[in-house]
């Protein structure tokens, strides 16, 4: 499995994308400030996919992460998904473990995810759990779409490694 930079010519994969996790994130196809942050990310080459046939140009994107270091050694993952067809793969695992090699230690890492009451949201807590992310007790707005938000941060010193054991 190949994490890859993003590309212009994937701009409509990552909507399709954003399409089937909208539920969960609220509208982002129709918002062009969702559009406008890829486009953004992958012109930094801070925006990262798995594409279906191991990263083919063109192939259909089964996961995608755009990753802000510009605040460097305070960095923040933004936004992360994986397509439903391509869940239980290790996809997300790629993704976060990609993201978190870039790191230059010592750093800070946070995102802000879903809450505890968010059953759809649990895998992505999981995640960042075992990869060391704590949950934070900082109040967070909820979701556009009324689901609620937590913030996790990774504190990563020079002995840290983006294993996610």
């Amino acid at each position: 499995m190949n994490v890859v930079s993003a590309t212009n010519d994937e701009l409509n994969g990552w909507l399709e994308l954003a399409s089937e996790v909208e539920y969960l994130f609220g509208p982002m196809v129709a918002d062009p400030k969702f559009f406008q942050a890829i486009e953004k990310n992958i012109k930094q080459q801070s925006a990262f996919c798995v594409l279906e046939k191991d990263g083919i140009p063109g192939s259909r994107i089964l996961g995608g992460v755009l990753f802000t270091s510009s605040k460097s050694p305070i960095y923040k993952i933004g936004w992360l998904a994986v397509s439903f067809n391509a869940r239980n793969k290790g996809i997300a695992t790629e993704l976060l473990r990609h993201v978190l090699n870039l790191v230059d230690v010592p750093a800070e890492v946070s995102v802000i995810t879903f809450g505890e009451d968010i059953p759809d949201g649990q895998p992505a807590r999981k995640l960042y759990q075992r990869f060391g992310f704590v949950p934070l007790m900082e109040v967070i707005p909820n979701g556009i779409e009324g689901g609620t938000r937590q913030k996790f941060k990774m504190i990563m010193t020079k002995n840290d490694s983006a294993n996610g054991q």
